[in-house]
């Protein structure tokens, strides 16, 4: 019972980690105001940690919670939509990949962050009654790699660094 109780304390304290920043990250200036809905998806580097160290159910979970806490402090019931079809569609082609085996973490992180992105447009094409938004795809593969860049190396490091004893 122990074990399990730490295991718990730890995710929680990963998701309030993703909540920190996500909350930083909000309060970041527009990377590119031209194109609306650009971030660098901080919050992900907990996800991409808790992916590598304990598994989809556990990253899901953890993923999950962010999403409704983050929705509650600073969204709404679109974002929320957006967020979990987009969370959904990464995970699943992070977990895939990552037991595929032939990318790095970095490589993982980089396609879950553009399938974020085809999530929340797939979404929005869907809400919205419109194919056009499927140009706008482009635009968030570059940018999504960029961050996924970014994203994966601090994930990485996070996942060769931080040591988990007994739980």
């Amino acid at each position: 019972m122990r074990h399990k109780s730490k295991k718990i304390a730890f995710l929680g304290l990963c998701a309030g980690v993703a909540l920190v920043l996500a909350y930083v990250e909000a309060l970041l200036p527009p990377l590119y105001a031209a194109v609306p809905g650009i971030k660098l998806g901080l919050p992900n580097i907990a996800i991409i940690f808790i992916l590598y160290r304990f598994g989809l159910r556990e990253a899901t979970v953890v993923s999950f919670v962010r999403i409704v806490a983050v929705t509650l402090l600073f969204g709404n019931p679109m974002t929320f939509a957006y967020s979990v079809a987009g969370a959904f569609l990464s995970l699943l082609v992070m977990t895939i990949l990552r037991k595929l085996d032939f990318l790095s973490i970095v490589g993982v992180s980089v396609a879950g962050a553009v399938f974020h992105n085809v999530g929340q447009i797939l979404t929005a094409m869907v809400l919205l009654g419109t194919a056009e938004l499927g140009y706008y795809l482009i635009v968030l593969a570059i940018t999504g790699t960029i961050s996924g860049l970014l994203v994966g190396l601090c994930g990485a490091m996070a996942v060769k660094r931080v040591f988990i004893k007994n739980i």
